[in-house]
């Protein structure tokens, strides 16, 4: 369950490992989720992953959690971001300002966030970052294009755990939409991050992941069946088609009131295998 808006900052934090501490804050994200995660990372020197909430008052809530770590001994030296994403980056001016903290982040985030968001520092995919400490600890960033181009995960080396950011959630579901995101890079994302082997994934919305490739595996299934399921929708109709013409046949199993955002899913499936040779594209339909 989300955490209530009324519950005190001892009771929203959640020490997941020894090395990490995550606090969920409430964010304009996609239903059925209501809040992103954000992490504490590092039992010294440490990092704050996620600068996600616009919400005043979630990000007091931020800054009252570091400032008790401080007094702890966890001194954090930067803020990281996962993607550029408004659920994830809608605090990162005015807690950078607020803990006097530089932002990190992927280049290709930077790029989306130029004018919008300053980035102190860029993120390369295999960067070490070495956290000193009673339990020393690292993260490892790996970069995992596909939901958008700069999306990093990040390996807690203490504890093998994955930072997941968006390319996995325990509540709600991935949308990879056309212009942002790229299917075929998001599958590759995903087999990458299960050859890693993570003990366990830390996504952004919802609980822990305890069963990290089972889950990997099933996004990985859950993709590719419904990319039959389109393509099997587009030989049916036998006719150039857009992605409204299969909608009914390829999301048969999907409430309704969610076809607008399988829209974006369908057309990002059509584009990957157009790339692939598989299908081809006549103006605006794909046949």
């Amino acid at each position: 369950m989300p955490p209530s808006g009324s519950q005190s900052l001892t009771d929203r934090i959640q020490a997941v490992a020894p090395t990490i501490q995550m606090l969920p804050v409430r964010t304009p994200t996609l239903p059925p989720a209501t809040h992103t995660n954000t992490f504490l990372v590092g039992t010294g020197e440490a990092v704050v992953v996620e600068p996600a909430t616009p919400y005043r008052e979630e990000q007091d809530l931020m800054v009252e959690w570091v400032q008790a770590a401080r007094l702890k001994g966890v001194e954090p030296v930067a803020i990281l971001a996962t993607h550029h994403h408004p659920d994830h980056v809608g605090g990162a001016m005015a807690l950078r300002e607020r803990l006097q903290l530089p932002l990190w982040a992927h280049a290709m985030t930077a790029q989306r966030l130029d004018g919008i968001v300053e980035i102190d520092r860029l993120i390369q995919d295999g960067e070490r970052i070495d956290l000193s400490g009673p339990t020393p600890t690292a993260l490892t960033a790996v970069h995992t294009p596909g939901h958008p181009p700069g999306h990093l995960c990040f390996i807690d080396e203490a504890t093998g755990m994955m930072i997941a950011g968006d390319m996995v959630a325990a509540v709600g579901t991935i949308i990879v939409e056309p212009t942002d995101g790229d299917m075929l890079l998001y599958l590759e994302s995903l087999r990458k991050m299960s050859v890693i082997e993570p003990s366990a994934l830390l996504p952004a919305h919802g609980d822990v992941i305890q069963q990290p490739q089972a889950v990997l595996s099933f996004y990985i299934e859950h993709r590719l069946m419904r990319e039959r399921k389109v393509l099997e929708a587009l030989e049916a109709r036998g006719k150039p088609s857009r992605p409204r013409h299969l909608v009914a046949q390829a999301y048969d199993d999907t409430p309704k009131a969610l076809w607008p955002l399988a829209l974006q899913s369908i057309e990002a499936h059509l584009i990957k295998l157009e790339r692939e040779g598989r299908i081809t594209k006549q103006g605006d339909r794909w046949s």
